[in-house]
């Protein structure tokens, strides 16, 4: 689990580390009902997030000697000789399989005595304790509880709930579960920060969220907090309004770091070569440079919603700042002037790190956007949301298939031209799916292609 200092959370237009307070708060609550050493087996997907509300070195203070990941089916936990082992899991169903199979192996093992535990997050599920009594596990567990982690705080202007299913739950499913857990964040916002007094909602489910936040408040019945609102105005906007920003390529300094290495939980993980320091040793043998990217890096809040052309003029500006100022300590000939340059030291120390950081981080980038393959790739983008030839087939479209690119750039492409195009024409659809299929079974050789699956019907 990653450490979080979380002080660029109060940074914003309003105190967003009051609501990672809260949070910890009741974390800490949780684990204090467990009596004992503590091991500690996550559900992967919640350790980043996690890690973004509560330090590790937090955790050992409440007796937890042992952080895991929850073992796969043919996998063995060794939790050592603690008391408590505690799962923290999201509610699904294939994951108590996992926590009953782990659970049972560990009663064969014997030993020392221990007592199970479950945390689910963000809510209990009577479909998962279903699964578990018929898995015969139920009965062992001491505590079962929940945690109401909803609206994970990343940045001083971005909380998050992770809930990357939650569009198609909604609108293919029609399981608005997920709607539900916006409602109860949203709420949770206002007993920290007010009653917000105008609410706005745009599209069928963001009028579902701010009527099931009017019927919370209405059940709690003036029992909320009475605190000043600090949020004014909230617009609530649902994902159909704008079903085409997210198909098209990012082109801003942050955008395009996430489209090239993926941004999970405000770090990246960046090829080392830009980052070896010659006399340094031990970068030598890097695997990987792990960056973390928030408003707490002062450079990063300055570029990340740049457009990437702008960045190398605000980095050069950047650097002669930064050596302008190194430079006032030759300058410096009182004592007072010399006090005053060794108080600004350590700030410009952190900048210099930042901005060859980031300098490192634009050559990466600008290698990548300066490839031919991403700039035919834009160049189809933008030429199918201007109109241009939607209603037949694209030949670059046509192209990244007989060249076997991802299937998810090609399925990205087509969406985007469906969109601007509304609907593809039978005989060009048509054309795309037999072309994918005869690619894809040269290409697969054991198992149905997922090409298969998404043409199916």
């Amino acid at each position: 689990m990653a450490a979080s200092g979380g002080e660029h959370l109060r940074s914003g237009k309003i105190n967003l580390g009051s609501l990672r307070d809260f949070y910890r708060r009741e974390l800490l609550e949780i684990l204090d009902k467990c009596n004992g050493t503590k091991a500690l087996v996550w559900d992967e997907a919640l350790t980043r997030p996690f890690g973004l509300i509560v330090e590790y070195s937090l955790l050992k203070e409440r007796d937890v000697e042992k952080v895991m990941s929850l073992p796969k089916e043919n996998e063995i936990l060794n939790p050592s000789s603690v008391q408590n082992i505690i799962y923290i899991t999201r509610p699904r169903l294939e994951l108590m399989d996992l926590i009953a199979s782990s659970l049972l192996k560990e009663d064969q093992r014997g030993g020392f005595r221990k007592e199970y535990h479950i945390i689910f997050v963000p809510r209990k599920s009577l479909l998962c304790e279903r699964r578990l009594k018929e898995a015969g596990v139920h009965g062992s567990l001491t505590n079962i509880e929940e945690f109401s982690l909803n609206l994970i705080p990343f940045d001083n202007d971005l909380l998050s709930m992770e809930m990357e299913d939650s569009f198609k739950e909604c609108y293919l499913e029609n399981d608005m579960t997920s709607m539900f857990h916006a409602a109860q964040s949203l709420v949770t916002l206002q007993t920290l920060y007010g009653i917000i007094p105008n609410i706005y909602g745009k599209g069928e489910c963001a009028k579902h969220v701010k009527e099931m936040m009017l019927r919370i408040r209405r059940e709690l019945d003036g029992l909320e907090p009475q605190i000043t609102p600090q949020i004014d105005n909230l617009f609530i906007i649902d994902r159909t309004v704008d079903l085409l920003t997210p198909l098209l390529t990012q082109l801003t300094y942050e955008g395009l770091i996430d489209e090239i290495y993926g941004i999970s939980n405000t770090s990246v993980r960046l090829p080392p070569e830009k980052f070896i320091n010659k006399n340094d040793p031990s970068t030598s043998d890097m695997e990987f440079k792990n960056v973390v990217l928030n408003s707490g890096d002062e450079l990063f809040a300055e570029l990340r919603d740049r457009n990437f052309s702008a960045v190398p003029s605000v980095v050069s500006k950047k650097a002669k700042l930064i050596t302008s100022q190194f430079d006032e300590r030759h300058a410096a000939k009182t004592v007072g002037e010399m006090k005053n340059f060794v108080s600004k030291l350590p700030h410009l120390q952190k900048a210099r790190t930042e901005l060859a950081q980031h300098t490192s981080i634009a050559e990466l980038v600008k290698e990548a956007t300066d490839s031919e393959e991403f700039m035919e790739s834009l160049h189809c983008q933008q030429d199918l949301y201007k109109g241009e030839d939607t209603d037949s087939v694209n030949p670059y479209i046509e192209d990244c298939i007989g060249r076997k690119e991802p299937l998810v750039k090609i399925l990205r492409l087509l969406c985007i031209q469906s969109f601007c195009n509304n609907g593809l024409k039978p005989k060009v659809l048509e054309f795309y799916k037999r072309e994918i299929v005869q690619v894809s079974d040269h290409m697969c050789t054991k198992e149905p292609c997922c090409a298969h699956m998404c043409f199916m019907t």
